[in-house]
């Protein structure tokens, strides 16, 4: 007599592309938000793929109209913080629903989060009591911080989202970015994210051609992914948690695309196509200090590292 019950999972298929050995190891072990992404990216979703994933999303916002809920996964608990938001806004733009009456209510949760200067810290004291990560700093009066606020002011200037938010947001990145000498890796992401969408292109050209040359200067991207060791990584960085030139350029339009030459970024989408793993999904760099952080990140990165190849023009499916 058959045994019955469910059966035990197979295991990950000899798929033929790196778009269907990612889209088994997806349904296998992500969270629904970035099953729903992963659908609408890469399998066709449509409008009602972008309603999925919107409702997705919302499971994770709160009252005061900013996310919690580990949305941002090395940020336990229910209470919402910058980063969750920012994080929120992202999968917003992805899809392209970052406007309406939804970001309005967000930009009123940083406008009341935001520090008496008019920015975002990246962490609020109420996370205290939570499981975080070991490597976020809980302070009881967070600064303003550019690795928190730029990316915000960047998608929101890039969806001509207009609110009394953003202008003094805005006078906060462009200080920060004007003053950036010794930076690391996100903070520069960060900057990036802020110049591609400013409103001062000729300003924002110039910023980042200095801030290229600052990135080749302290040798913050990995040029010869074979000789990973030959970089440094930054302080307080987890061990090998080098970053690419594709971290900063993260399409062929951005402006940190200038940085590298032709062959240095042929050569960093190598081993960014390389470094899908046997289950299908991208490893994490960071620091992992939990097992369920980690099982939750892989599918965030695996979206992200197929959104980046089929950017380039690198063929995935």
């Amino acid at each position: 007599m058959a045994e019955t019950g469910a059966s035990p999972l197979p295991p990950t298929p000899p798929a033929h592309t790196p778009l269907s050995r990612a889209e088994h190891f997806v349904w296998l072990t992500a969270r629904v938000l970035e099953q729903r992404r992963f659908e609408h990216h890469f399998l066709d979703g449509g409008e009602s793929g972008a309603d999925a994933v919107e409702t997705a999303l919302a499971a994770y916002r709160n009252e005061d109209e900013g996310y919690g809920h580990a949305l941002e996964p090395d940020l336990r608990g229910p209470v919402s913080q910058p980063l969750h938001t920012a994080h929120a806004l992202r999968v917003l733009d992805s899809i392209g629903r970052c406007g309406g009456q939804r970001v309005e209510r967000v930009c009123r949760y940083l406008t009341a989060v935001s520090s008496p200067d008019g920015a975002l810290p990246a962490i609020l004291p109420s996370q205290r009591g939570y499981p975080t990560a070991p490597f976020v700093p809980i302070v009881d009066d967070p600064p303003s911080e550019l690795l928190a606020t730029a990316p915000v002011v960047g998608l929101l200037h890039r969806n001509e989202v207009w609110h009394a938010w953003l202008f003094r947001a805005t006078d906060f990145c462009w200080q920060a970015v004007d003053s950036l000498e010794k930076s690391h890796p996100y903070e520069i992401e960060a900057a990036v994210a802020f110049l591609d969408s400013a409103s001062d292109r000729p300003r924002a050209e110039a910023a980042a051609d200095r801030l290229g040359r600052l990135v080749r200067e302290q040798r913050l991207a990995v040029l010869e992914p074979r000789r990973p060791a030959a970089y440094p990584v930054a302080s307080g960085y987890a061990p090998g948690e080098h970053h690419f030139p594709y971290d900063y350029a993260r399409t062929p339009g951005s402006l940190a695309r200038a940085w590298f030459t032709d062959e240095e970024m042929a050569r960093a989408l190598d081993h960014l196509a390389s470094e899908q793993q046997a289950d299908g999904g991208w490893p994490v760099r960071w620091r992992q200090w939990a097992p369920g952080t980690a099982l939750e990140c892989r599918p965030m990165v695996t979206i992200e590292a197929l959104r980046t190849l089929r950017a380039y023009g690198r063929p995935i499916a």
